[in-house]
């Protein structure tokens, strides 16, 4: 990981924001630095968060079924309506929304 490290430094960090070459030894104390700082654990925060995603999808799974089938679409709808735009691209405003002037 070491040799890796400098040598992508090393091409790429000179060339684009005009730093110096790395050593070894400087190269491994930037891989601590960034552990320490970050938290850097290969698949460590990744997994906790598919985790954390799969706890919520059985929580919300076990809410769910005990809800009349009216009630769940209900919650569906009002759950469409709040997060419509994100993580997507925003919509198209349909003729309905769009106010005319008068």
């Amino acid at each position: 990981m070491g040799f890796v490290t400098q040598a992508l430094w090393n091409w790429l960090m000179p060339e684009l924001f005009h730093l110096p070459a790395i050593s070894l030894p400087q190269t491994y104390g930037l891989l601590l630095l960034s552990r320490i700082l970050f938290g850097f654990k290969p698949g460590g925060r990744s997994a906790a968060w598919a985790r954390k995603r799969r706890e919520w999808q059985q929580r919300m799974a076990g809410r769910m079924e005990h809800l009349s089938p009216e009630a769940r679409e209900k919650f569906r709808q009002q759950m469409r309506s709040r997060c419509a735009g994100w993580g997507r691209a925003a919509e198209q405003p349909t003729e309905s929304t769009v106010q005319q002037p008068a």
